[in-house]
């Protein structure tokens, strides 16, 4: 006799519960003490929910705003130049070791050596404004799992549906579209979802070095200077749920795209 099955999302929400309920028990046992002076550097969930409260949503949408458009707009730019240069090897094969030793390159190269030349580069944005160094370290973010999930998907086409289509007359574009397009969107998709989080960290990371007076990286570096770690840990936790949200957005919009890739019908 087979145990019941709990729903993705109610073992989700277990999870979540345990995991908080360790955070409390943690924070008020053994790391009680762990901090500088009077300030606990590890608040309490309660804590955490009251300086939210306190921060309201004017502090949280002014921050998160900025940070989420240079997040988008990296994820637009690399992206996009990651899908052209996969559809650049598709059209000359040739290409694919230079793309792919240029992809390899981007995801070698430390963020932080590369944010200070960028921010040379670029320049300090206007007050309130999103930091080009930001975008640029976004969009370096998503580019190298984008680039290897394209090619991968690319190659995943079969080869008896490339035949069948060459032997009913159609040519390289035909191919593209009725068998290559469609085999790789699975792992296109997949590699877009990935790139949702990657971006907003590489925008986060951004920030750190652009300059800028708005957005998750100053408001996280005031905060740490002010010795407020309720607010550090809301703003963390604040920035994985935008990060988790979106994750979840793409995983959505690739369920029903590509249903056939988990077994289902269009």
């Amino acid at each position: 006799m087979s145990g019941v099955r709990l729903p993705s999302w109610a073992v989700g929400a277990l999870g979540s519960a345990l995991v908080v309920a360790l955070w409390w028990l943690a924070a008020v046992t053994v790391l009680s003490d762990v901090g500088a002076g009077s300030v606990d550097a590890v608040p309490t969930p309660p804590d955490v929910v009251a300086q939210w409260a306190a921060d309201g949503w004017a502090f949280y949408g002014r921050n998160l705003g900025v940070t989420l458009e240079e997040g988008a707009r990296g994820f637009l730019w690399g992206n996009g130049l990651a899908l052209l240069l996969a559809a650049v090897v598709l059209v000359v094969p040739r290409t694919e070791g230079v793309v792919t030793q240029l992809a390899t390159i981007t995801y070698c190269v430390p963020i932080v050596a590369v944010g200070p030349l960028v921010l040379i580069i670029t320049g300090a944005p206007d007050v309130g404004e999103a930091s080009g160094t930001a975008v640029f370290l976004a969009a370096l973010s998503c580019f190298f799992t984008t680039v290897v999930g394209t090619l991968l998907g690319l190659r995943a086409a079969d080869r008896a549906a490339l035949d069948v289509v060459a032997v009913h007359g159609g040519g390289a574009l035909t191919q593209l579209r009725k068998v290559r397009l469609v085999a790789a969107l699975p792992g296109v998709l997949t590699a877009l979802q990935i790139a949702v989080p990657a971006c907003f960290l590489g925008a986060v990371l951004g920030e750190y070095f652009g300059k800028v007076d708005v957005g998750i990286g100053p408001a996280m570096t005031a905060a740490q200077q002010g010795l407020n770690p309720a607010r550090v840990w809301g703003i963390a936790l604040a920035s994985g749920a935008v990060a988790i949200v979106g994750f979840a957005l793409l995983g959505l919009v690739a369920r029903f795209v590509t249903p056939w890739s988990r077994g289902r019908q269009a």
